[in-house]
Order: C-alpha cells, then structure tokens, then sequence
C-alpha cells in the first residue's frame, strides 16, 4: 500500500518553527510601536555570552573591518506552507511543480522596495554593499565595527570562549535597526562557533581511544584502489551496480567553507587509472577565495573528497559546482540563486548557529524549487548539547549518518554492511519538533529509542568507515586512512542524481526533498529493495535495528531504490 504525505501532514512537519516566527513577528511588531526599532527575527548573543559563562574582555576595534550577509524574510508564509504541501502531495494537482528561482522570488522573496530599503540602509549607515541578491534574499556588507554598532544597535564584544583555549567576537544584545520592517539573520556577526569538517583520520581516531591503529578497522578492505581500499567508482558498483545511469544532465552542488586545489582531483584519478568527465566549477559566494594550498596552509582534503564521491557515484553529472564562502547563509543563498540550479547537494561540514532556524527560510525554498540538501550526520557518535552535528537535525535536511561497508570483491557488489562505531545520530539536541513523516507508523518505536517530540537523526547512511583512498594537499595519496560521513553525504548526492536522470528521462520532473517520500514508502513492502536495511552494530546509545533507528537512519541505498523513486 502506497502511503502519501498529506497536505496537513506537511503543513504540521512545518508549523513548529513558523508558529515560533509569528510569534517573534508580534513581539517585532510590539518593539516598533514603542521605540521605532525593528527587532531582526533570529537570536546573535550568544547563550554562553548572554549568561555570562563566558566571559566579556573587550570591545572590539572601532576600525576592525567586518563582512556580514543580511537576509530578508520570506513573504507570504501561510501560502508557501500550503504550496509545499501540495507539492509534495502525490493526490496533488501540483505534485511535484516546483518553482523557479523568479517565481519564488516574485511569491515569496522580498520586495523589490524592502530589497532597495536593505541598500539604503546600509549605504546609509556607513556599510559597502559587496554582495548579494533579491532573489537570494541577502544583502553582503563589509564595513568598520563602529557602523557596524550604529546600524544594528549593538557594540561588538570580545569574550573568552568556554570550552576552547581562544576568544570569540559576539553582539552584547539582540540587533534591532531603523527600517519599517523586521529583517531575518545577520550572518557574521559572531565567531563562536568554527565549522568543522565531518572527517576523521584513522591514526587520530586511534590515539583518542588508546589503541593502535591497526585495531581500528577489523577486517580488510575490498576496494579496487590501492592497498584495497575503496574508490568513489566502488561506491556506485555497491549501491548501483548498473551502467545505465550516470548522472547525465544532473547538476551537483557541494557546501564548502574553504576551497580547494583541483590538483589533487586531477592527481585521483590518475592514481587510479579513471578518467574524470564531469565539468567542475570553483565558484566564490562571497569573496572568500577559492584557492586551497598546503603550502598556504590550507587543507582541501574534505573538499577533494566530497568531489571524488560524488563523481564516483554519478560519473556522467553536467555539472559539478563547490561553493565556497565564509558564511552559510552565503553560500546557501547562492545555491539557491545559481544557474544551472543544484538539485543535488552534498553538505559535509557542522557547526552550531546561533539560531537553528536560521538556514530554514533557504531549504524551504530548496524544497520549493526541487532541491535536495545531504548533510553529514558526524564523526562522534551519538547527538549532544556538546557533540552537535547541526545542520544534520535540521528537519529539511536529509541527515546522512555512517555504515561499515564490505564488498563481494574489487570493484564488485554490496557483500554485507554494520553500522560504524562513531555515527553520528540520535535526538536533536536544538530540540527541533519532529517532522510529520517520522511520526508514521511504524517508524519510532520502543526498539529504536527514537522521540515522539523531536527530530530525530540520521534519515539514511552510507559507508564512512577508514576504507578510502584520498589525495589532498599536493602530498602523497593516503589508503584506509579518512573515514566519515563526510564521504557518505557526497555519495547520497550523486545517488539521486541517479534518481533524477531516470526520472527526466521518464518525463518526469526531479524528485525534490526525499524525506516525505522515502518515510512513506519504508512502511511498506518496498522497503527491503530499496534500501539495505543495517541490523547489527551500534553507536554510542543506539543501536543498529530492524527498520529505521538513530545510527544508520533507514540504511543504505539499493539499486531498488531508483525504480521506487523513479518507476
């Protein structure tokens, strides 16, 4: 029996944090009617600021230079909640018709006027505009600290961090400005927190718990690369196994903080003796370079990763893009924006915003327009206040955790699978409300230990064990060193670039955010061929079990998978 997200279903998986908005929008409302002065609808301080854990040492420099990314709200919120449902409804007349950048903006973006006041007000305000779109709905400024605590209100503090041996930069108070209208996020206003990679070296992971390398992995790899370690290629043969479907005509886009040297992909494949065919475009969302040299100091072993992944699985892609920017409402913004668009996106960095809302306006546009946002679960096993993997607990993300893989030979099947020991997953620690299709039948159970009240993670996963052969660094290239889920977000991006040929060439749109459909469909019989279902091993509190539970989501793909998706 097919199972469907209904309007309503999608609606409530939705209303949690929107109801949580309108409230804010009435509290912004009250604060212009007494003072003139719109509050921005997103938390800046710090909570360890504001509680005083950590401590306030000084002011920044009046003259310090600061690059921060203003975002707009979105308009009309009640009618994109209404639309997402039908779009995602299959009884829907509108299953599945997803908006273009243009006609997202003209429905739901900001006003040209707002867009122009957002200039003014900077210009005003001593700021250079440097960036930015309306159809991005952000405004990229750079300027000295003195405008910047004009402008928003605010003075910049510097404060020693709590948990590690630095200081950070943070507002002392909420902003608020002079424009007749709230604005969303400020982006940049804080360096609390410092994304990190997904990614884990094997000789690392092994000091940390006391052990010899060589116990860390139990068994031999079955890879075709060198000292049989695993290619992206025998990805796609383990989880694909066919030839028919490469990707062709399907754009990828990876979420990346630093740059990278194309170098090192060039060096990859050569190693290897493949070929890469897919265009990659090096592409800066907000002047943050896009050069990543070891000699600089710069490490672009994530980002060639992410590439050799997603090429692996989906060799014949039209387009690979890696946007690289300093702030995530940068760089997500012009995922958003770029043409061609990314349906497809690999995200394998966290971090920990101020406000776990603050990307939400963006992947409801994502899921508005047909785009589908992997992140990377975490390398450190279960989800706490103090091992968070956000953005992976987001709920319109599809959070991506670890197995450990073996093969039937070089190059060949999927043998058999266990979960891997440092998965991240669990329950959201931002307390996120749980989405609608995890509350389905059948998904949290007594076994699982999953949360009837909050989001919980990972959806799916893919093999993240230290089985992989990497090239970074313009040094020598590494066998069964790097594990992750860094590696497997990528390789979940490339899959439904599968998904997504089939379905155009069916003459079918994409397939959009995969979460109400793959939820609803795992309660029925299709389950057992569309993915393989990970029973044995655990991580940190949960175990792997039957059917969907907090270490590996609902398990790996199958090539089953495709013809469910894409019939």
């Amino acid at each position: 029996m097919k199972r469907v997200i209904t309007r309503s279903a999608f609606s409530a998986a939705i209303r949690p944090s929107r109801s949580i908005l309108f409230s804010i929008i009435a509290v912004g409302l009250a604060v212009t009617t007494a003072s003139q002065a719109q509050s921005v609808l997103t938390r800046h301080v710090r909570e360890v600021a504001s509680t005083g854990e950590a401590r306030a040492i000084a002011q920044l420099p009046a003259d310090q230079v600061m690059n921060l990314d203003i975002v707009l709200p979105l308009r009309n919120q009640a009618e994109l909640e209404s639309l997402l449902s039908d779009i995602y409804d299959p009884n829907s007349g509108l299953y599945r018709h997803f908006l273009t950048v243009p006609e997202f903006t003209t429905r739901f973006g900001p006003s040209q006027a707002d867009y122009d006041a957002v200039i003014q007000f900077v210009n005003k305000n001593g700021l250079t505009v440097v960036g930015g779109t309306r159809d991005g709905m952000d405004v990229q400024v750079k300027g000295p600290v003195s405008a910047v605590e004009t402008a928003f209100h605010v003075t910049m503090r510097t404060y020693q961090h709590p948990t590690e041996d630095r200081t950070f930069y943070g507002p002392d108070n909420e902003p608020t400005t002079n424009l007749p209208f709230n604005l969303w996020h400020i982006s940049g206003l804080d360096n609390y927190s410092i994304p990190h990679t997904m990614l884990v070296k094997k000789s690392d992971y092994a000091k940390a718990h006391g052990i010899s390398p060589e116990a860390v992995v139990s068994h031999a790899t079955t890879g075709s690369g060198p000292s049989a370690s695993f290619l992206g290629s025998d990805m796609r043969a383990a989880y694909y196994g066919g030839t028919a479907l490469t990707g062709a005509g399907q754009n990828l886009g990876l979420f990346e903080y630093e740059g990278t040297d194309l170098a090192d992909l060039t060096t990859y494949f050569k190693n290897v003796g493949q070929t890469n065919k897919v265009p990659v475009t090096l592409l800066s969302t907000d002047g943050t370079s896009t050069s990543c040299l070891n000699s600089a100091g710069c490490d672009d072993t994530e980002q060639t990763l992410d590439m050799t992944q997603a090429i692996g699985m989906a060799p014949g892609l039209a387009s690979l893009v890696v946007y690289v920017g300093s702030t995530d409402t940068a760089i997500i913004s012009s995922m958003t924006t770029h043409n061609p668009l990314p349906t497809t996106i690999g995200c394998s960095w966290g971090w920990t915003p101020a406000d776990p809302s603050t990307l939400d306006p963006y992947f409801e546009k994502m899921a508005a327009q047909g785009q589908n946002f992997f992140a990377a679960s975490g390398d450190s096993s279960t989800w706490s206040s103090s091992n968070e993997a956000w953005p992976a607990d987001d709920a319109y993300v599809v959070s991506v955790g670890g197995t450990d893989l073996t093969t039937s030979s070089a190059a060949g099947p999927w043998k058999s699978e266990t979960a891997w020991a440092d998965s991240g997953g669990g329950i959201s620690p931002d307390k996120i409300a749980i989405p609608s299709w995890q509350k389905l039948s059948g998904v949290i159970t007594s076994t699982n230990k999953g949360s009837t009240k909050y989001r919980n993670g990972p959806d799916v996963s893919a093999n993240a064990n230290f089985t992989f052969y990497t090239c970074a660094d313009q040094t020598t290239c590494l066998a069964n060193e790097y594990g992750g889920t860094s590696f497997a977000a990528p390789m979940w991006a490339g899959f439904i670039a599968l998904v997504n040929q089939q379905l155009v060439a069916n003459g079918d749109s994409t397939i959009g955010f995969i979460n109400p459909t793959i939820y609803s469909e795992n309660i029925t019989s299709t389950y057992s061929t569309d993915f393989h279902d990970i029973t044995s091993g655990k991580s940190g509190s949960y175990s792997a079990e039957k059917g969907y539970d907090l270490v590996t989501g609902w398990g790996s793909p199958n090539a089953g998978l495709i013809t469910t998706l894409a019939p």
